[in-house]
């Protein structure tokens, strides 16, 4: 049957009695199809059921053809980060009995190439992380055991050191949408914290490579890397620190 112009597919088991939901998702091959469509399935419900578990009974009952990235299902990992009801969130700690009881509407993340489905093109977003160079650069010679760093040291870089590299905060930021050489709140945020990192000899470096209209400067300050943050991350607060260390280098000659 036909509801808003999309299929509606039912998979092969009793539904009756948990109830059922509509995942109306964004189809798109690009080898096929000149623009996207959306296909609606019903889905089981279940108490605990999320998003990705949805997903997975389409591909497995319904259509193998669906096309979406996963791995450890523990919100870890950062792969299955998609727009579900227009905000990107990680699909695998997306609970359906948080969305209401209406229609769940699941798209790719924005503004990234499709590759098919829900499944984008992530080459950008990594060559951006690895711009940055995001490893440790020593410039004494190696220690006997390895770099010790004390407890204060380490919680000064605690929050950088949770993202999983989903791209949510990247795809949803508007002047990455506007600036191909933009790096991006996820590689700011991780250029911090490596600055911030007191094993790493290269601070001053880092800043000078970052503080330009293509790094820290070109940031508008909209917050929106915050809102789309699944781990609560704070990118706009990583780039103000850099810009206030980049400042008082330029002024003083010290970071």
């Amino acid at each position: 049957m036909e509801t808003g112009g999309a299929e509606v597919l039912k998979g092969a088991v009793d539904m009756a009695d948990a109830g059922t939901m509509r995942l109306r998702i964004q189809r798109f091959d690009p080898s096929k199809e000149a623009v996207p469509h959306f296909q609606t399935f019903e889905v089981p419900r279940r108490p605990g059921l999320t998003v990705l578990d949805g997903l997975f009974y389409i591909l497995e009952r319904l259509d193998g053809s669906l096309a979406f990235r996963y791995s450890c299902r523990s919100a870890i990992c950062g792969s299955c980060a998609m727009t579900i009801n227009g905000a990107p969130r990680l699909a695998c700690q997306t609970l359906v009995e948080g969305l209401g009881r209406g229609e769940i509407a699941v798209k790719p993340l924005p503004h990234l190439t499709v590759e098919r489905d829900l499944a984008v093109d992530l080459r950008p977003f990594f060559a951006a992380y690895e711009r940055i160079r995001p490893y440790l650069l020593a410039t004494s010679a190696a220690p006997a055991k390895e770099r010790l760093q004390g407890p204060a040291e380490r919680r000064a870089i605690d929050e950088m050191t949770m993202c999983i590299l989903c791209a949510s905060c990247y795809a949803s930021c508007q002047v990455v949408w506007t600036s191909e050489e933009y790096l991006g709140p996820q590689a700011l945020l991780m250029a911090n914290r490596f600055v911030q990192d007191s094993r790493d000899g290269a601070k001053e470096e880092r800043l000078d490579h970052l503080a330009n209209e293509e790094g820290i400067w070109r940031c508008h300050t909209m917050f929106n890397c915050v809102v789309a943050c699944p781990k609560n991350l704070n990118p706009t607060w990583s780039i103000q620190q850099l810009k206030r260390r980049a400042a008082k280098r330029r002024l003083t000659g010290r970071s």
